[in-house]
């Protein structure tokens, strides 16, 4: 994703085994779709690596030096198409857990209603 136009996937590295059997799906990913994904995202500098014995896997680098990694073990094409998209649109912040379900600017002073309030 485009953060005041400045796309923030800096890189995307695809690992897999050209032996084992959970890289068969990213194999034929990298057959038919990495070529029209890169084609598609010049800004976007993609290497493939060969790591035998472990599961395949993408891992993104962002422009403020995260990144994030998603296993794609015995996975379609498509759908490793659709994680790396995924990485692609992310901003690469860290995932923060809310303190609360809801989210407000002025919260009430008498506590928030429940389905379970007793009169």
């Amino acid at each position: 994703m485009a953060l005041r136009g400045v796309w923030q996937l800096q890189k995307l590295i695809v690992s897999y085994s050209d032996w084992g059997g959970s890289s068969k799906g990213i194999r034929a990913f990298m057959e038919t779709h990495l070529p029209v994904f890169k084609e598609k995202n010049p800004q976007l500098e993609v290497v493939t690596e060969l790591i035998r014995g472990q599961h395949p896997h993408l891992k993104g680098l962002y422009k403020n030096h995260n990144q994030r990694v998603v296993c794609v073990k015995n996975l379609m094409p498509e759908d490793v198409l659709l994680h790396a998209t995924r990485l692609k649109n992310a901003l690469g912040r860290k995932v923060v857990k809310l303190r609360t379900r809801h989210v407000t600017k002025h919260p009430s002073v008498q506590g928030t209603w429940t389905t379970a309030l007793k009169f």
